[in-house]
């Protein structure tokens, strides 16, 4: 049998290559949009894609499974278990096997075993694996977002990422009873899960790529829990707030994302084309690193700095039906390769140009100054305290933790949402936990014409760090 785990560090998502020799047949189960890397896998390994599957309705990524099935000739497998108003519909289930309970998929001499484990979603399917050729029981469970090392996949994300109201607690419930079939499973069966650290499809994931059932079962906090209802309110509790593009997601996977591109390179647009677009209101994306923004930028652009977060914040912050336009350092073609690519990892398409960030220079030579962001120590917010506005972007969570007082909270996420309650004639700065995503937010209330705005540098850590007040907590 032929085991490939490949892990896309930016979205915190496996997706498995397994195979067999005898056969040169493989599957993938849960492949993303970038189908090409499954396709160098599959003739590294000298072996076929026969088959392709997904454990469910992803909402953090574009599915590749579509893609991938057409560009193989490979039979889609989709689960048809779950309730009628959430299953997968045309084009995606047009010619797929719909699998149930049960059902088996045989790939030579390597046999899968869908099992429904409803929960993370209704229809959630995971699939236990059997090397025919050398055993007759399950070597692993291939568990998606059913259960992580050291947690299990979260049961709100119907409710609050797809809006199907009413589903929370019922999945919190149904998530419980699952688990008690999978404690049941042997010790030393493996477990192979879709996800990994820095993931939004858990609250306390492991970076451990693969574990077992006895392993989890003793040291999973999820099997620790005593009773249902203690469970259904453990397992609600501390959940972060799902990105906003989990939506689009959830309703682009569910009929299937369409096959793109990823070799073609959009146009280099000159700075009067920047221009021209800032003017049509469509967002131009600046993705240098946050000190370099700082130290200039094109006014009306945003920052969404190109680092293992860049999906999150564009996702969150970037519309799905607007033309994009990325500033990249020195138009490099790479970086530009690497941004298309992570964008349309999260259905981003819409991309139509990009262009040096020397455009910066010229449109100051030609009369429109860069525009700064003014960064703050937390010594001088606590000065200013009481003139200031202090606007927090972080969490929910992580506000209840502890906050500074007099700030006023707004989560980066919903930053353009709720626009209206930032104040206007004062002087703004932001902050978050790091001060990473407090310079996004900086960036995008520039971007939306407040001119008094900053950020503060090391955010809520440096200013506990520093001694400067205590921090008012207000429970969870």
């Amino acid at each position: 049998m032929i085991v490939r785990r490949l892990y896309d560090t930016r979205l915190a998502q496996a997706s498995y290559l397994i195979g067999c020799g005898a056969s040169g047949e493989a599957i993938v189960i849960d492949p993303h949009r970038d189908i090409g890397m499954y396709l160098e896998v599959a003739a590294a390994e000298k072996v076929r894609i026969a088959h392709v599957t997904e454990t469910h309705i992803h909402a953090d990524f574009a599915s590749g499974a579509r893609a991938l099935a057409m560009a193989t000739g490979a039979t889609l497998h989709l689960s048809d278990e779950g309730t009628a108003d959430w299953k997968y519909g045309s084009p995606i289930a047009d010619g797929a096997r719909l699998l149930h309970d049960g059902d088996e998929i045989v790939v030579g001499n390597v046999r899968l075993r869908a099992v429904h484990t409803p929960g993370h979603t209704p229809e959630h399917m995971a699939f236990l694996v059997t090397d025919g050729a050398a055993a007759s029981e399950p070597i692993a469970m291939v568990t998606g977002d059913f259960v992580f090392v050291g947690d299990v996949g979260r049961p709100d994300l119907l409710e609050r990422a797809a809006n199907f109201k009413g589903t929370m607690e019922a999945g919190a419930r149904t998530l419980y009873r699952s688990l008690q079939k999978f404690a049941a499973y042997p010790d030393w069966m493996q477990i192979w899960p879709g996800h990994g650290a820095g993931s939004a499809c858990g609250k306390g994931l492991s970076a451990v790529p693969h574990s077992t059932v006895g392993y989890e079962r003793r040291f999973n906090w999820a099997f620790s829990i005593p009773s249902e209802e203690a469970f259904v309110a453990a397992v609600l509790e501390g959940q972060p707030e799902p990105p906003r593009y989990f939506a689009e997601m959830k309703r682009i996977n569910k009929t299937g994302a369409a096959p793109f591109d990823f070799g073609v390179a959009p146009p280099v647009m000159s700075l009067s084309a920047v221009a021209a677009h800032l003017r049509a209101g469509n967002p131009v994306v600046d993705v240098r690193p946050a000190a370099d923004f700082a130290a200039g930028h094109l006014p009306g652009t945003l920052n969404i700095p190109l680092n293992r977060s860049f999906n999150t914040w564009a996702g969150a912050l970037l519309p799905y039906d607007h033309d994009l336009l990325l500033i990249v350092p020195g138009g490099d073609a790479a970086m530009t390769r690497e941004c298309i690519r992570e964008l349309a990892m999260i259905a981003l398409d819409r991309v139509v140009g990009v262009a040096s960030d020397a455009v910066i220079g010229m449109a100051a030579v030609a009369g429109t100054p860069a525009q700064l962001t003014a960064q703050w120590s937390p010594a001088d917010v606590n000065v200013k305290a009481g003139v200031i506005a202090l606007i927090d972007v972080r969490g929910r969570s992580e506000w209840a933790d502890g906050h500074i007082p007099g700030a006023i909270h707004i989560p980066l996420a919903e930053l353009q949402a709720r626009m209206s309650e930032v104040p206007t004639g004062q002087q703004l700065v932001m902050h978050c936990q790091g001060g990473g995503r407090s310079a996004i937010a900086a960036s995008v209330l520039q971007a939306a014409g407040y001119g008094r705005v900053a950020n503060m540098t090391g955010g809520f850590d440096a200013w506990k760090g520093e001694g400067l007040g205590a921090a008012v907590g207000s429970g969870r």
